[in-house]
């Protein structure tokens, strides 16, 4: 939006809708005789008349314009993230901080800020104003005589929405369309990623907000009511009466082959969420009679779905695909059965187990095919899913195989059934969630990242999970994080995931290591930045008769196309060789 756009948006915000009247002069009549709240007359103040200085553009791409002009900024991807950093977050920030969040050990992290600076400075900084100023130990940004779009934003909102005029709601939404920090993603910096993932949530709550009291305006047109309904119904994905207004604004308006289209679309949107709008039905036939389920392109990982109950009545999926002495292979983060044989992710271990033995494998409650109407998600109903899939479908001793999560469930199961378990493969696990952690940041971050599953786990734009799939494969190549992005997506609800998550931070099985009596493979990446390469040790160190194998790889989840995924495979290979 232009200067006098601006000028625009601001008279309406301030209630003057006459056009016709000079915009500088009844802006200024308009503070002075108004009512408004102090922040937002000072924003909405400082960004129209700064317009014609230095102006910073978060919504969107980033740019800095300098009197309406856009100013070429540094190429570096991490540089003009840390402007927008230094920029929204205001105040001062110790330089050890800003390496950690931008910057990896490898990189000369300290080298790398202060030309980043450097480039910055020349960006924003003019003639007797210094913005960027930095200390030996601190960088802090000053932001007087300086504009930032999305403050005019912020201020909307928490004055509140329904205090605004038609116009300036219709401006804020047009202005407003896009995400913030757009093209600013650092998938390797997780800290980073983190901070932009909840500013951009939150602007889209904003977003969302505005958008919500726009159209339930008695006084906007139809046709613009439809407009907004769509981007609502795009930022609120699965809200039901999102998609029932738009369908009747589209009938209302005349538009009865888009409302039947739209029909359609909103009821696969709401299938994937809501048991009310179509899982539920998809799922009871599934699972009617115990119908054995064919699936799998490949001859060679042909499986079969089945079902079962745990202890306390939910029905857990579990498949079976090979033949010869039986592996059982715990759920993890996530698992789905009709999904997992065909991702890149599990394909080629599952070839692997597949090939000389019967590979057993189930979807944990919430998760794939399992019920995902479920309220429980602790470690002690984890534990009892997997004592249900083993009732079911194994009648001698076996393998017990854990990955990430799977490692502590696959503890204590052998702790309690000694006779049952003949070896343990456990790779990537903890011993302790990060609940018994005392380190204040991660509790932090761990909070915040349930807060980010909740609200956009679901979104089809991939940048939430991203997040994620950066701590399990750091270094996987691109199409392995698209493939792991959607898997995420579709094995799933939001609030699944975040209680699932927020129920593994109660884990610690440290005291039951003593209790396993079956020999153990320990196998743990040294840069694995989902589990600390130390759990991986005390795991080993532990168990009574354990193997530790460390692989030089910083991925969670190891790829086929990773080096460290032969070594990997042989250990398991030759840990098992009497078993196969």
């Amino acid at each position: 939006m232009n200067f006098h756009g601006w000028g625009n948006v601001l008279l309406g915000v301030c209630g003057a809708e006459d056009a016709a009247t000079p915009w500088r002069p009844a802006l200024k009549q308009a503070f002075e005789v108004r009512r408004i709240p102090f922040n937002l007359r000072l924003n909405a103040w400082v960004t129209c008349e700064m317009a014609e200085g230095l102006e910073l553009q978060l919504s969107g791409e980033l740019k800095v314009l300098k009197d309406g002009e856009a100013a070429p900024l540094p190429p570096s991807r991490k540089s003009r993230a840390l402007l927008a950093y230094l920029a929204w977050t205001g105040g001062e920030h110790r330089r050890e901080r800003l390496c950690e969040i931008f910057w990896q050990i490898p990189d000369d992290p300290r080298a790398s800020l202060r030309w980043a600076l450097s480039r910055l400075r020349r960006v924003v900084n003019e003639e007797g104003v210094e913005r960027i100023r930095a200390t030996r130990d601190a960088v802090a940004f000053h932001a007087e005589g300086m504009s930032i779009d999305l403050n005019v934003l912020k201020s909307a909102a928490e004055t509140g929405f329904d205090r605004l005029s038609l116009k300036a709601l219709n401006g804020l939404a047009e202005r407003f369309q896009g995400d913030v920090l757009e093209g600013l993603d650092l998938p390797a910096q997780p800290n980073f990623e983190l901070w932009r993932l909840a500013e951009q949530e939150q602007a889209r709550a904003w977003r969302r907000d505005l958008l919500r009291v726009l159209v339930k305006r008695p006084d906007g047109r139809p046709s613009d009511a439809v407009k907004w309904l769509y981007r609502l119904a795009d930022l609120d994905p699965y809200n039901a009466d999102v998609h029932r207004r738009l369908i009747k604004a589209l009938s209302e308006a005349g538009r009865t082959d888009e409302a039947e289209r739209q029909k359609r679309r909103s009821k696969e949107a709401l299938a994937g969420v809501s048991e009310d709008e179509g899982r539920k039905v998809g799922l009871d036939l599934l699972r009617a009679s115990s119908q054995v389920v064919q699936s799998g392109g490949d001859a060679g990982l042909r499986h079969e779905i089945r079902f079962c109950k745990s202890s306390n009545g939910v029905r857990i999926a579990y498949a079976t695909a090979g033949a010869g002495r039986t592996i059982v292979k715990t759920a993890n983060w996530l698992n789905h059965l009709q999904h997992d044989f065909e991702s890149p992710v599990w394909a080629h271990i599952f070839a692997a187990l597949t090939n000389t033995t019967r590979l057993v494998r189930y979807d944990a409650r919430g998760n794939g095919l399992s019920d995902w109407n479920v309220s429980d998600f602790s470690f002690e109903r984890q534990v009892e899913d997997l004592e249900a899939v083993v009732d079911a479908a194994v009648t001698e001793p076996f393998v017990l195989v854990g990955v990430s999560q799977g490692c502590a469930i696959s503890i204590e199961y052998a702790a309690r059934h000694p006779e049952k378990v003949s070896k343990l493969v456990l790779y990537g696990g903890y011993l302790r969630g990060w609940k018994k952690s005392h380190d204040a940041e991660r509790h932090k971050h761990v909070k915040a990242m349930i807060t980010l599953i909740r609200t956009g786990w679901g979104q089809e734009n991939p940048a939430f999970r991203q997040m994620f799939t950066s701590l399990f494969m750091p270094e996987a190549p691109p199409e392995y994080h698209e493939k792991f992005n959607e898997l995420q997506r579709i094995t799933t609800s939001p609030e699944n995931a975040a209680a699932l998550m927020d129920a593994l931070g109660d884990v610690d099985v440290t005291d039951r290591l003593a209790e396993v009596r079956a020999p153990a493979l320990v196998l743990h990446a040294t840069g694995d930045q989902r589990s600390e390469f130390e759990q991986g040790k005390e795991m080993a160190l532990g168990l009574p008769d354990a193997r530790f194998v460390s692989l030089e790889t910083n991925n969670h989840l190891i790829p086929e196309t990773d080096p460290a995924w032969p070594r990997c495979r042989d250990a398991i290979f030759d840990f098992l060789i009497d078993e196969v």
